[in-house]
């Protein structure tokens, strides 16, 4: 790739994934493949350096960020200015939601892979749309890369997977008789998960860590006054404000509150879920199954909806998953022509590519795996 832009290979993260070191996997390896990682590799490098482009934000991306941040303030603004009644209350409140789910899927997400700019201020400050949205975004960095990026699907590793008694998300889990059900509360519960990563899951992680790379790590004291006043800056906006200056009651802003956390948490889950906890994705027990963590992605990983641009623009690009976890520094904006070069070499190499049609087909092979893990052994 051209000077002024950098190499795909040259992002830590990539670099990392491309040095995962272990024995061949006959899963995924076929004899044929031993320079698959490479070419693949060579090939997304010369996307960029043909079309002279660089792998951060477009013009598309910045405008997906005003419109992002428009939505937000406008439904916040026209909630102050006209007084609404309750059901209107209601409808501008969660406009507002959605359009949190559509900053942390499209723009926090990107800048916390550095993905948005090459200046590092810039992925950092719209890295702080975790903390609007109630999240600790420092949090979130560590747990998604220590946590996932480089375990993915890994056994007792990767958080994503982790069920915490309530799921049975690999067959190496133990199995208890609550998950014989777990395909049918799965998506109510999903739907709470934005709930309890707000008022749960990051003191959680900064006082009480279930992880080893959690505990090893001493927090700068900067980010524990981050979390408390991020939390206490989001409790103001959508609870505290709208009760104390506009009026409301109680229980309407609660259920307000409560709906729009059932849109951000079942939207955030399904989108990820779906690409990494389906029928056939694999579930390795070692980073030692795989000579190259390109192997590794191609095991773990699956696309959904590669070709309706519409599912692409509101998630961030995530259905485009496995060039997001080849490629996680490169702005989701440039998936789409990745995701073909993907395809096209995993086809020429024999690799297997795993993919559904829709999003609803790769949330019902979802849901099938969940229903299978609960009832097998």
């Amino acid at each position: 790739m051209a000077a002024a832009h950098g190499t795909i290979a040259d992002d830590p993260e990539t670099a990392d994934l491309m040095q995962m070191e272990t024995s061949v996997s006959s899963r995924i390896e076929p004899a044929s493949a031993s320079s698959f990682p490479k070419v693949l590799r060579r090939r997304l490098d010369r996307f960029f350096a043909d079309a002279a482009l660089s792998p951060k934000a477009d013009p598309m991306m910045w405008g997906k960020i005003a419109i992002g941040m428009a939505v937000l303030a406008g439904s916040w603004v026209a909630l102050y200015t006209f007084d609404p009644t309750s059901w209107k209350f209601i409808g501008l409140y969660v406009l507002g939601g959605l359009a949190q789910t559509f900053l942390l899927l499209n723009i926090a997400h990107d800048s916390n892979h550095n993905a948005i700019s090459s200046r590092p201020v810039v992925n950092k400050t719209l890295n702080y749309v975790f903390d609007l949205c109630g999240i600790s975004s420092y949090m979130w960095r560590i747990l998604h890369h220590r946590g996932h990026h480089s375990c993915i699907n890994l056994h007792g590793e990767d958080d994503a997977i982790e069920g915490r008694g309530l799921f049975r998300f690999t067959p190496h889990d133990a199995r208890t008789p609550l998950h014989r059900f777990q395909h049918i509360y799965a998506l109510f519960l999903y739907a709470l998960f934005s709930l309890e990563y707000v008022f749960v899951r990051d003191f959680q992680s900064f006082f009480s860590p279930g992880h080893d790379y959690l505990t090893r790590t001493k927090h700068p004291l900067r980010e524990y006054v981050i979390l408390f006043a991020g939390k206490a800056f989001y409790l103001m906006y959508m609870l505290v404000l709208p009760i104390m200056v506009m009026k409301e009651s109680l229980l309407l802003v609660l259920a307000a509150f409560f709906v729009v956390h059932l849109i951000v948490g079942l939207s955030v889950v399904l989108v990820f879920q779906t690409t990494h906890v389906i029928e056939d994705t694999y579930f390795p027990l070692h980073r030692s199954e795989f000579e190259n963590g390109v192997y590794h992605v191609f095991a773990t990983t699956a696309d959904y909806a590669t070709e309706n641009p519409l599912v692409g623009w509101l998630v961030g690009g995530l259905n485009h998953h496995v060039v997001h976890h080849l490629c996680p520094y490169v702005c989701h904006t440039h998936y789409a022509p990745l995701t073909r070069i993907v395809k096209e070499t995993a086809e020429e190499f024999g690799v297997p590519y795993r993919q559904h049609s829709t999003m609803t087909k790769a949330i019902w092979h979802h849901l099938l795996l969940l229903k299978q893990l609960g009832n097998e052994n």
